[in-house]
């Protein structure tokens, strides 16, 4: 019966660190998410640097969108985090992105650290689960012969 409370304990530890995987894969996913949106930035900084004006397509809301024309390419407002913006010309937010995708970078392998931790721990609980499932088959096979 000790190895039953035993095994519950293993199995019990095992969900949690594997919903701890799923959060973490959730964290990471988000990262990468955010970092495309940073390189997508670069790439439009390169498409209007230098020009004097810009068709674009500007959000409206619900998913709608004006076609529009932007002017005044050389400033851009960018986002430095804590809902905080600045205004910057090309080089200048590109210098911000930089810092902010190295951020990001920083936090994701931190994230796939945490991850294969994580997934360790849950190898070492399964195989001890294993050990103690087999053992007491093992000693059911015993008393029944």
């Amino acid at each position: 019966m000790e190895d039953q409370q035993r095994l519950n304990n293993l199995v019990n530890e095992i969900n949690v660190y594997r919903q701890q995987a799923e959060l973490i894969q959730q964290q990471i996913e988000m990262i990468q998410t955010s970092i495309a949106e940073v390189d997508a930035l670069f790439a439009t900084l390169e498409d209007i640097e230098g020009k004097d004006s810009v068709e674009a397509f500007v959000p409206v809301g619900a998913g709608s969108f004006v076609k529009g024309e932007l002017k005044n390419t050389d400033e851009i407002i960018i986002s430095i985090g804590a809902g905080l913006a600045v205004k910057k010309d090309a080089d200048g937010a590109r210098e911000i992105l930089t810092g902010q995708k190295e951020e990001l970078k920083d936090s994701m392998d931190k994230m796939l650290a945490n991850l294969q931790q994580t997934t360790d721990i849950v190898g070492n609980l399964q195989a001890q689960a294993e050990q103690i499932a087999a053992a007491a088959q093992g000693n059911m096979t015993q008393t029944m012969g």
